[in-house]
């Protein structure tokens, strides 16, 4: 059975999701189709999807294109508008296997997108393999019930819904059992976790269950989480279970408190600090990171110098940084803008931080020996999600003792020990 083309931009969901689809339309006979499964977090995420579709045609004359993910939800117009694609859909009906054989049908809708705030429930989709890879995502939630006043993608995802606990169990038992080393949890505001479900099942509670039930789990890792919403079961597994690796992401955005007010979040500044303070004590070889937007409307040089100190102040290490994008649709979008200029400017001064931030982390673990995940092509990641190019041949799979001699300010050169 051949297997159709995936082209994944955006979230690690995303790429959870690609592998469901992937299946879905090989079973109903696409093998020989594009499908781009689009993000709709930035304009620019948008306009590059719209290249690659562009660049599939031409590179494949013949083939069946079909848009799905994010960009496709929220404005299916636009992809469907374009002469180079056949069919435009859903979120929803993207992770139906009756959708694509439904496209087979002469009669069919060429956009199949319907509303995606009235989803209520979502399954945990099992998957028996994740592309030959040692690393496998395993999505437990979707949607957000947050309105950020920048963030489309509650309008993109729909409310937040939980996989239960059983099934998300079950999903990494199967990974583990073909192979898989580590498993990454993902969702759209994974601490989110559970409020939907009977009882009272949070994320901490869901990870310990993962622990116990796989024990032949070699590494958990959990995307992105919102500090703020952090459960106490999430936190004595941090300090207790060592499988869960010392690495967490956050959904931060700024570092400024009237900023955050304007962007609606949850959090203040010093909130931040507080928790990766508290991780740190909990956990003293974790490493952090966040997500910071750059240019929001109204943010001043004194707002924006807060943000770009936060990094230190808050001992970041791990910094994505996004340029303001306005969305159509969002409350941000109706804000005074700030120059473009500006924007990229401030956003390239984070970037520098970033570098500055990551290369000194590196630089701390050279002379050191830590253990490293082989992935491929020689490359391998520490517990702490640090990239290793590694000087000799291993198996993928393999964890391995690695000693650290340098590093080239994006990931470190190590030797494979005996």
């Amino acid at each position: 059975m051949s297997e159709p083309r995936i082209i994944t931009f955006g979230c690690r969901l995303n790429a959870c999701e690609s592998e469901i689809i992937r299946s879905h339309a090989a079973a109903a006979g696409l093998g020989a189709a594009v499908i781009v499964n689009t993000c709709a977090v930035t304009a620019e995420a948008v306009s590059q999807a719209r290249q690659a579709i562009r660049k599939a045609r031409r590179e494949s004359p013949d083939a069946r294109i079909i848009v799905t993910g994010c960009a496709a939800q929220t404005e299916p117009e636009t992809f469907a508008a374009m002469p180079e694609v056949d069919h435009v859909l859903g979120n929803a009906e993207k992770l139906r296997a009756a959708s694509y054989c439904a496209l087979l049908e002469p009669t069919s809708d060429p956009v199949q997108v319907d509303d995606i705030m009235a989803v209520r429930t979502t399954g945990g989709h099992p998957i028996a393999g994740f592309g030959g890879r040692v690393r496998a995502y395993v999505q437990v939630q979707n949607g957000c019930d947050h309105r950020c006043t920048f963030c489309i993608i509650p309008f993109a995802r729909g409310p937040s819904r939980s996989v239960p606990a059983g099934e998300v169990v079950a999903t990494v038992r199967t990974l583990t059992e073909r192979g898989t080393k580590e498993v990454v949890l993902t969702g759209v505001d994974m601490t989110a976790y559970g409020r939907d479900l009977p009882g009272a099942m949070t994320l901490g509670m869901l990870v310990r269950q993962i622990l116990k039930l796989v024990p032949d789990l070699a590494r958990l890792r959990l995307s992105s989480i919102d500090s703020i919403e952090a459960d106490e079961a999430l936190l004595v597994a941090l300090a207790e279970e060592e499988r869960l690796m010392p690495h967490l992401h956050m959904s931060v955005q700024a570092g400024h408190d009237l900023i955050l007010k304007r962007m609606k979040r949850r959090h203040t500044r010093a909130d931040t600090i507080a928790f990766c303070q508290t991780a740190r004590r909990l956990r003293p070889d974790i490493v952090l990171g966040a997500d910071l937007i750059a240019g929001f409307p109204t943010e001043t040089e004194v707002m924006f110098a807060s943000t770009n100190g936060l990094a230190d102040d808050a001992g970041l290490t791990y910094l994505h940084v996004f340029p303001f994008s306005p969305r159509t649709g969002t409350t941000a979008a109706r804000m005074p803008q700030l120059d473009r200029g500006i924007v990229k400017e401030r956003a390239a001064q984070l970037r520098q931080t970033a570098a500055r931030r990551l290369s000194a982390y590196l630089a701390s673990l050279t002379g050191r020996e830590v253990e490293a995940l082989v992935e491929h092509g020689g490359e391998a990641r520490t517990p702490q999600f640090a990239a290793v190019r590694l000087s000799g041949p291993a198996l993928a799979g393999e964890i391995r003792k690695v000693g650290i001699r340098g590093h080239d300010g994006t990931r470190l050169e190590g030797v494979l020990m005996s």
